[in-house]
């Protein structure tokens, strides 16, 4: 019988719901004090559901596990404070303001389990990948905090002329969070963006937005690429060099990286953050298909 765990994965954003008279939203880069998420009367009307007061001003959130981890039936569910099952890919808020996002763990640190967001499941919980039927495991832990970015998506049908012309791979939007903490499955952090790699996966583009939790005591310290090398050095190259390589122990070529091979700054990261949110967007309204990713 599969057993069930609830634990807190609560944010304490707190900002009034009077703000909100109707669910809309634009991005708007000629207001600084939108912060990217701006509300007004005359922009495309949004999924309630998805802008709702509750989503935007009231993030508390907390898991359930269901299975036991490390199996096939393993799946953390996130519900919010009535208890319901909501998809921390669509229901959780990306922005929280002045620059700042929600980061999802999906693997902590020093761990190899393979967890990921199942993007065609409803609700889209977290669980363990699979390769014909086997649970899937890095061949070596991954020293950083690893998930997503929610309300983000790289879509399949867009190249992306900057990147060799490499279309997105269909997923969320990668984090790699680079604090002292080990974060737990499930957990939502508050992130700064300080930088971006574009991973390219078997001709996929694949971004990996490296930022840093604002809990962290050196957060303050660092706050674009610049502060990364001075405050955290080498760790740019290692990530690129972990992402390159890790598939390499099973017989694949290594990844490549476009960009000159080199990570983009923090407003290189705020545009892909900025565009794939965008894509996002289009895709719950469904104005692009949306094949088996389950909307729900």
């Amino acid at each position: 019988m599969a057993t069930a765990r609830v634990m807190s994965a609560a944010t304490n954003t707190s900002v009034s719901c009077l703000l909100l008279k109707k669910p809309f939203f634009s991005l708007n880069k000629k207001n600084p004090s939108c912060n990217n998420l701006c509300f007004n009367n005359t922009t495309k009307r949004v999924s309630k559901r998805l802008f709702s007061c509750r989503s935007i001003y009231n993030p508390g959130f907390h898991i359930k596990e269901e299975g036991q981890p490390e199996t096939l039936d393993y799946r953390v569910y996130f519900l919010d404070s009535s208890d319901k099952k909501v998809s921390p890919w669509h229901d959780i808020p990306l922005h929280l303001g002045d620059g700042t996002f929600n980061f999802i763990v999906e693997i902590p640190k020093e761990s190899s389990a393979k967890m990921e967001v199942a993007t065609d499941e409803q609700f889209t919980p977290i669980k363990q990948d699979t390769k014909k039927g086997k649970l899937r495991y890095y061949p070596y832990n991954i020293n950083w905090n690893y998930g997503l970015l929610p309300q983000t998506w790289e879509d399949p049908s867009l190249a992306n002329a900057e990147v060799e012309g490499a279309f997105g791979d269909n997923d969320p939007v990668d984090v790699v969070e680079i604090g002292e903490r080990r974060g737990k499955v499930g957990e939502i952090l508050k992130i700064k963006p300080l930088a971006a790699l574009a991973m390219i996966d078997e001709g996929e583009l694949d971004w990996k937005i490296v930022a840093i939790s604002l809990d962290d005591p050196r957060a303050s310290l660092v706050n674009d690429i610049d502060g990364v090398e001075k405050h955290f050095p080498g760790t740019l190259t290692a990530i690129r060099d972990w992402f390159r390589d890790y598939k390499i122990p099973d017989g694949k070529p290594a990844n490549k990286f476009g960009l000159g091979n080199k990570a983009a700054n923090k407003d290189y990261a705020l545009k892909v953050i900025m565009e794939t949110n965008e894509s996002w967007a289009k895709l719950v309204k469904r104005s692009v298909p949306a094949g088996e990713l389950s909307l729900v």
